[in-house]
């Protein structure tokens, strides 16, 4: 008997407490917008990078979720014997932490968050001519997907009233092709 009211006693305070959450949630599409900047890939060198990000609102105070999907290639000749070509397409979702300031004109934020990369490699290989005999090219591909970590942070501004300008850092952690990015966008709110 003791145990069927300890169980119970628990498991109300756990419905509580849920209700609570769900209460302090806000959750919905606040505002999405695009961004540009550099990534450096591990082991490869810098390129531009593009990308889009939503904001879906609260999931708990100062606690907003932000899916993300993000766009870097890079090119790269080996000494004229053929050229390789990386691609990562990412599509991910990061908590951001918004931490509290006294000025609204800066919005500082850290986060963390999972992130599905899709990796593609092209090597392209030419043609070979060696005194006349030429040895035919070839092109070899191959595409992964792997889960990677995000680590990172920023801050965003107003611009207007309907947008924002956002600067931000992120390191994700992926498996041989770990990725810092540097980013500038524009966020546009959405409804009222």
């Amino acid at each position: 008997m003791k145990r069927a009211l300890v169980t119970l006693v628990v498991m109300g305070l756990c419905t509580v407490s849920s209700q609570s959450a769900l209460a302090q949630s806000n959750l919905g599409l606040k505002s999405a917008g695009g961004q540009l900047g550099l990534v450096s890939p591990e082991n490869i060198g810098s390129t531009v990078g593009f990308g889009a990000f939503a904001d879906l609102g609260t999931v708990a105070p100062s606690i907003h979720l932000a899916p993300h999907l993000d766009y870097w290639s890079k090119s790269e000749s080996d000494f004229g014997v053929g050229k390789t070509t990386v691609s990562d397409m990412s599509l991910g979702v990061r908590a951001k932490y918004m931490f509290a300031v006294t000025s609204p004109k800066v919005r500082p934020f850290a986060g963390a968050g999972l992130g599905l990369h899709m990796l593609h490699v092209k090597v392209a290989i030419p043609d070979q001519n060696f005194g006349g005999t030429i040895i035919p090219g070839m092109t070899i591909e191959d595409s992964t997907t792997k889960f990677g970590l995000d680590v990172g942070g920023g801050l965003e501004t107003p611009i207007s009233p309907r947008s924002d300008l956002v600067a931000e850092m992120w390191y994700g952690i992926v498996d041989n092709v770990s990725q810092l990015s540097i980013k500038l966008g524009m966020g546009f709110k959405i409804g009222s």
